[in-house]
């Protein structure tokens, strides 16, 4: 009887155990994926390994034609870089006077083009003072208009 008893406890926690082998078990869908993605990771590294080889065979073979003509390649390479240069530069200079151009345009026309705001603030804070300094420059001037007067009679 101990026997069967024990025998019946051993095969109900075979059951359990293939009870939770299978509720943690991935499903087919999720093995796909992954081996999917083993298959794609692979491939991967396979053509990263392939570049990197023929990216150091390359140097190793291009070095010495490259130590060997540097005298040229040097000089050749800062005109071409300088030139370059030159050309974005006056490209982005160019854009930045468009810009500008249709924005004062822009402007001119009644629009209200993005900033016009602030513009329109600082003439106005520009035209307040100056009328401020006329306002004291002319009242100084009179001021010093009747002390002449008063002095001289």
């Amino acid at each position: 009887m101990a026997s069967h008893d024990q025998a019946q406890q051993a095969q109900q926690q075979v059951q359990g155990l293939m009870q939770k082998i299978q509720e943690n078990a991935p499903s087919a869908q999720q093995v796909m994926k992954m081996m999917a993605a083993i298959t794609v990771g692979g491939a991967l590294l396979l053509l990263a390994g392939i570049t990197l080889t023929g990216t150091v065979v390359t140097l190793v073979v291009a070095t010495p034609v490259l130590i060997f003509f540097s005298p040229v390649l040097v000089p050749v390479g800062t005109v071409l870089l300088l030139t370059t240069i030159g050309f974005l530069s006056a490209g982005g200079f160019g854009i930045a006077a468009l810009s500008s151009l249709s924005w004062i345009v822009n402007y001119m026309r009644g629009k209200h083009p993005p900033g016009a705001d602030k513009i329109d603030y600082a003439r106005q804070r520009i035209a307040s003072k100056a009328k401020d300094v006329k306002d004291r420059a002319g009242g100084y001037m009179q001021n010093k208009g009747d002390q002449a007067t008063q002095g001289g009679s």
